[in-house]
């Protein structure tokens, strides 16, 4: 039966080296600050910004970011993710630059989610 011997591959998993990086917990793993666009309906839309070290007062940037950028939001306490700052419309890459030019975020820990 030696003919016959067949190797059956292993299985793929795509998000092992992205489990990998989030499993390392220490000076090595990075951590993100996730900016996200959600559509509600038509032409409106929301922005969400999570991940922000505990250290920073979440209300004191959401108002630099309204004052900044003229437009309303809020800062809403999800049991799973944390405090998430919530902006009306689209405000990525406003935000993403905000976050950089303050110093709260390095650009290469930023995330920019969405369509």
């Amino acid at each position: 039966m030696s003919d016959l011997d067949i190797q059956i591959p292993t299985t793929f998993d795509a998000f092992a080296d992205a489990n990998a990086q989030n499993s390392g917990a220490g000076a090595g793993a990075k951590e993100y600050v996730h900016i996200r666009v959600q559509q509600r309906n038509g032409r409106k839309s929301l922005t969400t910004v999570q991940g922000l070290k505990k250290e920073f007062s979440y209300n004191k940037i959401l108002k630099d970011l309204k004052k900044e950028f003229c437009c309303n939001g809020t800062v809403v306490q999800d049991p799973e993710l944390g405090q998430v700052i919530q902006l009306q419309g689209d405000q990525r890459k406003n935000v993403s630059t905000f976050l950089v030019q303050a110093g709260i975020v390095k650009k290469e820990n930023i995330k920019i989610h969405g369509f």
